[in-house]
């Protein structure tokens, strides 16, 4: 049986709790859904939340990028790091302004970030976030060279401390609305994907492979 408490008070879900869940299915689930996450850490008291690209493989989440990178440096040294992921599934709209909101699926990682500097390792990870976003891929393209391994940090943050809170309902409008003369209802949101552009330079007659024509959201 999963979680049913977090593991540590930091990351309970305190904002109508009932939509708090802790179990790894489920967190792993909404990560594994995604490819992009918002990181938060502080430098000399100045929050940062900045976009990038991530891989969960078993109990931990990588993120890459470049050496030069402030947020990867600080983070590797020893930063408080806050990981999300957030999933928005459709637009729920009320009869009030009030009781508008939106179905979604979200996960919280807080926890410490280590500098992965095992090769065999760091090789492992940049495959984990390449198939991450585009399943298939890594073993269809050129690895990372000296160069660009050189150029190339990768994090591992663990999945110690984490939760989910997830929203699947419909309007929660006052009774006293019911009766009003407004549309009230979900607008579902999904991502799709368009037809792939082929790259100017690719060779005449070179095929799309079927890992970025069947591409869908997990």
């Amino acid at each position: 049986m999963g979680a049913t408490t977090p593991a540590s008070d930091r990351v309970r879900v305190r904002r109508v709790p009932e939509r708090g869940a802790y179990d790894r299915a489920t967190v792993d689930a909404i990560l594994d859904a995604g490819f992009l996450c918002h990181l938060g850490f502080a430098v000399d008291g100045q929050p940062y939340v900045i976009p990038t690209l991530y891989g969960r493989d078993g109990d931990v989440v990588y993120v890459h990028g470049s050496a030069a990178s402030r947020m990867l440096r600080q983070l590797a040294g020893g930063v408080a790091a806050c990981l999300t992921v957030t999933h928005v599934d459709g637009l729920v709209l009320a009869r009030s302004a009030f009781h508008h909101s939106i179905n979604y699926r979200s996960v919280v990682v807080l926890g410490t970030a280590t500098l992965v500097d095992d090769p065999a390792e760091k090789l492992r990870a940049l495959e984990v976030v390449t198939d991450q976003v585009v399943p298939g891929r890594w073993a269809q393209v050129r690895g990372p060279d000296t160069k660009e391994d050189r150029a190339t940090t990768v994090l591992r943050l663990p999945l110690d401390e984490c939760s989910a809170k997830i929203r699947d309902a419909g309007v929660k409008d006052d009774a006293e609305d019911l009766d009003l003369d407004v549309w009230a209802g979900i607008v579902p949101l999904t991502t799709v994907p368009g037809p792939p552009v082929p790259d100017p330079d690719l060779a005449p007659g070179t095929p799309v492979p079927s890992h970025v024509s069947d591409w869908r959201p997990r």
